[in-house]
């Protein structure tokens, strides 16, 4: 099987997606949706580098963009040596992240990543009265960024977000290894999905806007042209050389503008700022309109930066927790958890595996929780979750390999200590950043709204859930956010708590969609939960039939089966009954079941004595 998929090399890969009628009508349209390697086989190692490579160009825009956005609540907007080291610090905890959710966690090919599920509430915290940054910090000129008064005054607003996702991250620990995410996402469907998310992108509007007001044009241009190559030029292929041992050396066709769109549209833009820059059409002054456009802004950030760092828990101080920020957090840990569980579903999918089952998910849930608890350590001010654009990377190439992944980790862990890397993504202009924000945080509102699909949207029911949550999220932390002063019940703690989650759209339309899609009367199938559970079920229609891909490595599994008490543990597969592990609710089914067929065999005793007599 691996010679076979071997001597096909990169002609294999689905990104040639124009000549997928290659099969030659050979093969059924299921056949071809099957993917070329699935989760245990392995590519060539040429085909694993380039795929590996591939994945993280693909969650490049997204990691990049948190530790920019957060710059801001942080004071560190005109500090781009430090911005740099954020950026290795995330790159490396998503790299560790990954390596570990593919080794012990849910073991799909599921990249790790920062969310944004939690960058909203931490905005939120560090948009409060007494986090709110120094005037001076604003200004550029008034900036020492060696002063150690500058530095505590980053750094205690980090220390504070390290130790409040630290906490919080416990919770999601907690509901994994637990086994409890089962039960509480028979509460969580669509209507509850669809307001948090789609709110994620709409409460980012602001920094969105601020960036694109550097210079509209520039801001315009990289908009453009990833709406280009992502939109109008993806299914248009570049020949490149390729050698596979059928066809020698040879042309192959390579879709780079499907593969890394937003990377293309950046480096374009970059390149324009930098000629206009040299050539000094754009405006020297810091105080003229387009100013920031330049690509020398940043300074020496480059020349500054170390060619190697290495990231660690504490590196910026000892982690303080603050009561309001952990509440904060944990609204966003909870939309965080029923993602990922969707992308558990898909990511199975797509790369020909079984569904997941209870014990897999509960292992990628508690894993996640571990990661949250990672960033949180080594000082990332996020969290990580798995990466949706990734999963849907796993249809277009056809190569669902968790070797891919992990390789893909390793490249991570390892730009993240190489600090020239983080430095070349720090000075990137803003106005550039600007129009590639503009696409993400449209394309996170949208992704948002499509989990409605599955429910039936002619229903007046479903449209007042969605229509007053989603109003409600964006009227009520508007309003607290200019009378903060509101809520005073004299306890310093409660009034900062309750600050933040009613400033986080996210929770504010999350809850309300929770609260009312599970108390006002509605159908199963009105609500959206049937079709989930129908696609749950088709997902069983995999390449690989049996649930062996989800067992622990290092033949754990194997030594677990021979104990007793591992059934009692919700996280740990069996040899016997892998989808199974004990819980009240499987116990009293059971049960149910045995009254049912010992009244079953009553009535059949009953019916055979009376036809003997």
């Amino acid at each position: 099987m691996a010679s076979g998929k071997e001597s096909s090399g990169l002609d294999n890969l689905a990104f040639n997606v124009s000549t997928m009628t290659y099969s030659r009508k050979i093969y059924s349209e299921e056949d071809r949706n099957k993917p070329t390697y699935c989760v245990t086989d392995v590519p060539p190692w040429y085909l694993c580098i380039f795929l590996a490579i591939q994945h993280y160009l693909t969650a490049f825009g997204g990691i990049i963009s948190i530790p920019l956005i957060l710059a801001e609540g942080l004071c560190l907007q005109h500090d781009s040596l430090t911005q740099s080291l954020l950026i290795n610090t995330i790159f490396f905890v998503s790299g560790l992240c990954t390596l570990l959710q593919v080794t012990f966690g849910v073991r799909l090919p599921i990249l790790q990543g920062g969310t944004f599920a939690l960058l909203t509430p931490a905005m939120a915290m560090l948009s409060m009265p007494e986090w709110k940054c120094p005037a001076w910090t604003q200004n550029a000129s008034l900036v020492n960024t060696s002063s150690p008064v500058f530095i505590e005054v980053w750094q205690t607003r980090m220390r504070t977000l390290q130790g409040s996702i630290m906490v919080a991250s416990l919770l999601q620990i907690l509901v994994g290894f637990s086994g409890l995410i089962g039960f509480l996402m028979r509460f969580i469907g669509p209507l509850t999905i669809a307001p948090t998310v789609s709110l994620i992108g709409l409460s980012l509007y602001d920094s969105a806007g601020v960036k694109l007001g550097s210079h509209w044009g520039i801001s315009a241009m990289t908009t453009v042209l990833i709406i280009l190559f992502s939109q109008y030029l993806r299914l248009i292929p570049i020949p490149v050389p390729a050698y596979s041992k059928a066809k020698k050396l040879h042309i192959s066709k390579f879709y780079i503008f499907q593969i890394m769109p937003i990377l293309l549209g950046i480096v374009v833009s970059w390149l324009v700022c930098y000629l206009l820059t040299i050539y000094d059409v754009l405006p020297s002054d810091p105080a003229q309109y387009g100013h920031l456009a330049r690509t020398d802004v940043k300074g020496n950030v480059v020349n500054e930066a170390p060619w190697f760092t290495f990231p660690y828990p504490g590196q910026w101080g000892m982690p303080t927790v603050s009561l309001a920020g952990v509440f904060g957090i944990m609204a966003g840990i909870i939309c965080s958890m029923a993602e990922s569980v969707g992308d558990y579903h898909a990511c199975a999918k797509l790369s020909g595996a079984p569904p997941p089952p209870k014990h897999a998910i509960s292992r990628g849930i508690g894993v996640e929780g571990l990661g949250c608890l990672l960033a949180g350590a080594f000082g990332t001010g996020n969290g990580t979750t798995s990466f949706s654009e990734n999963v849907a990377a796993l249809g277009i190439t056809k190569v669902g390999s968790r070797m891919v992944i992990l390789l893909s980790g390793v490249i991570m862990l390892l730009m993240g200590m190489l600090g020239k890397i983080g430095a070349i993504f720090a000075t990137i202009p803003t106005p550039v950043l600007g129009g590639m924000f503009l696409i993400m945080f449209g394309v996170i509102t949208a992704a948002g709204i499509s989990n409605l699909q599955s429910t039936d949207m002619n229903s007046s029911r479903n449209i007042f859930v969605f229509g007053f949550s989603m109003f409600s999220a964006l009227v009520i932390p508007n309003w607290i956010m200019k009378n903060p002063d509101f809520f005073k019940t004299g306890v310093k703690e409660v009034d900062q708590v309750i600050n933040i989650l009613l400033t986080t759209h996210m929770f504010v339309g999350g809850f309300l969609g929770f609260f009312l899609d599970n108390t006002v009367p509605g159908t199963k199938r009105e609500r959206g939960l049937l079709a989930w559970d129908k696609v749950h079920v088709e997902d069983s229609c995999s390449t690989l039939g049996t649930e062996e891909v989800y067992d622990l490595p290092f033949g754990i599994t194997s030594r677990l089966s021979t104990q007793s008490w591992v059934r009692y543990v919700p996280f740990c597969p069996r040899k016997d009954n892998t989808s199974q592990s004990f819980s009240l609710p499987s116990m009293l089914s059971s049960l149910s079941l045995c009254i049912h067929f010992l009244c079953l065999t009553n009535h059949d005793r009953q019916v055979g004595y009376g036809v003997m007599f």
